[in-house]
C-alpha cells in the first residue's frame, strides 16, 4: 500500500513539474514579448522607462529559472534522486517567495506606471517630428496606439496643440493616426493637411480627429495584461505549493 502511494506521489510530482515547466515558458515569453515589441505602446514604455525594461529582464530571468527548476524536478521525480529533490525543494521556496513579492510590487505600481506613461506621452507629443529618424520607433509606436484605440493624445486631441511643428503651421495640420476621416484611412503616421482653413489658422476643434484621449484605453490594456501576468504568477505559485506538498510526501 505504501509503495503504491509513493508511486502515485512520484507521478503527481512529475506532472506538477511538467506544468511548472510550461508556466515558466509562459513567463519567459511575456518577458521576451515586452523586450521585442516595437509596434504597441509597451514599446513607448520600455524605450523611455528603465523600470519596465528591468521588469522585463526579471520576467525573463524568473521564467528561465522556473523552466530549469521544472526540468530538474521532473528528472529528480523520475529517478528519485533525493539530494536533487532536496536542492529543488529549497530553490522552489525561494522562487515562490520572489514571485509573491514581485506580484505585489506589480500590483501596487499600476498607478505609478500610469503616471510615468502620461509624462512620456506628453513629451512625445510635444516633440513629435515625422522626419526625425532618432525617435521614429517611439513615434510609430504611439501612432499605432492612437490608430488601434481610435483615440488622440493622452487626455484628448487638444494636447497636440502643444506640438512645435503644428504650432509653426498654425494648426492647419493634424496627426494622421488620430483621424476619423475615411480619406486618411491609409495614413498611419505623420501629419495630414486640413482641407478647410478659416483665416489661415485652426484649432484641434477643427480637426477631423477622435476627440477622446487614449488614457482609458491604455489603462484598460494595462489592467488586462498585468492581470494576465499576475494570473500566470499565481498559477505558478499554486503549482509550486502542490509541488512542495508532493515533494514532502515523497520524502
Amino acid at each position: 500500500m505504501g509503495s503504491g502511494c509513493l508511486k502515485v506521489t512520484k507521478y503527481f510530482l512529475f506532472l506538477f513539474n511538467l506544468l511548472f515547466l510550461i508556466l515558466g515558458a509562459v513567463i519567459l515569453g511575456f518577458g521576451i514579448w515586452i523586450l521585442a515589441d516595437k509596434t504597441s505602446f509597451i514599446s513607448v514604455l520600455q524605450t523611455s522607462s528603465p523600470s519596465v525594461r528591468t521588469g522585463a529582464y526579471i520576467l525573463v530571468g524568473v521564467g528561465s529559472l522556473t523552466m530549469l527548476m521544472g526540468f530538474l524536478g521532473c528528472l529528480g521525480a523520475v529517478n528519485e534522486i533525493r539530494c536533487l529533490l532536496g536542492l529543488y525543494f529549497t530553490c522552489l521556496m525561494m522562487i515562490l517567495i520572489t514571485q509573491v513579492a514581485a506580484g505585489l510590487v506589480i500590483y501596487f505600481q499600476q498607478e505609478g506606471l500610469k503616471g510615468e506613461l502620461s509624462r512620456i506621452v506628453e513629451k512625445l507629443i510635444k516633440d513629435y517630428d515625422p522626419v526625425n529618424g532618432e525617435d521614429k520607433n517611439l513615434q510609430d509606436a504611439w501612432d499605432y496606439v492612437q490608430k488601434q484605440l481610435t483615440c488622440c493624445g493622452w487626455d484628448g486631441a487638444e494636447e497636440w496643440e502643444k506640438n512645435d511643428i503644428l504650432i509653426n503651421r498654425s494648426m492647419t495640420a493634424y496627426p494622421c493616426s488620430c483621424s476619423n476621416s475615411s480619406k486618411d484611412a491609409e495614413e498611419n503616421t505623420g501629419f495630414c493637411r486640413l482641407d478647410v482653413v478659416v483665416n489661415g489658422t485652426a484649432t484641434s476643434a477643427d480637426w477631423p480627429v477622435h476627440k477622446q484621449g487614449c488614457v482609458d484605453g491604455v489603462q484598460d490594456w494595462l489592467k488586462d495584461n498585468l492581470g494576465i501576468i499576475l494570473g500566470v504568477c499565481v498559477g505558478v505559485a499554486v503549482v509550486e505549493l502542490l509541488d512542495a506538498f508532493s515533494l514532502w510526501s515523497l520524502h
